[in-house]
């Protein structure tokens, strides 16, 4: 499974048919009236009326060919929990085989500095998959665009962003591995390879 991100600063671009808007706990859509058109704005506040609005994540059906994803932020977020948003709409993609997906970052109102970045993280770690035995593996391609200027991540956070994510799936593929291929000889080597990141490893005999 392949997963590739492009950030995108002009909101102005053509129609995906899949396109992700953050909206409030409320589900209110007039914060993105101008982008999407008047028909799709009536059939989305009809539509709502009727919906479960203790969700977080809901899809609409605005054509045979484009769907609308509506992602609601509640109000004192922390940055778990934007992962999790994140994790929880990975979820949703993941049932498709590949798709585009547009996210238009625009209507983002948070504290939280970087919520693109944490919402990315957490569907980074979602995607996790130990695959490496499988004789057919699948072929997924998602390809998310983030659309908007509240889309840039600082420097800091994507460099701590990315150092957890490979920390993460290095464990989790330790922990995943069969024993006959991981036994304490194979297990040492590889941790020995964490020392060119700095990290101090003391291997003791039986």
């Amino acid at each position: 499974m392949t997963i590739k991100i492009n950030y995108i600063n002009n909101s102005v671009t053509k129609s995906p048919n899949n396109e992700i808007f953050f909206v409030d706990e409320k589900f209110n859509i007039n914060s993105i009236k101008s982008k999407i058109s008047n028909q799709e704005f009536s059939y989305l506040n009809d539509l709502l009326k009727t919906c479960d609005l203790k969700k977080n994540l809901l899809v609409f059906e605005a054509s045979s060919k484009k769907k609308i994803i509506l992602i609601s932020i509640k109000k004192n977020l922390g940055t778990f929990e934007v992962e999790n948003l994140g994790a929880e709409f990975y979820a949703y993609i993941n049932y498709g085989n590949k798709g585009e997906f547009a996210i238009n970052s625009e209507g983002i109102k948070s504290k939280i500095e970087d919520f693109i970045g944490y919402f990315l993280h957490g569907l980074k770690l979602k995607s996790y998959e130990f695959n490496i035995y499988k004789p057919k593996k699948e072929k997924k391609i998602f390809l998310i665009n983030i659309i908007g200027k509240k889309n840039k991540l600082t420097l800091k956070n994507e460099l701590k962003f990315k150092a957890l994510e490979e920390g993460t799936f290095f464990a989790r593929d330790l922990v995943s591995e069969p024993p006959n291929v991981l036994n304490p000889k194979e297990y040492v080597n590889r941790l020995l390879k964490l020392k060119k990141l700095g990290v101090k490893v003391t291997v003791y005999n039986e």
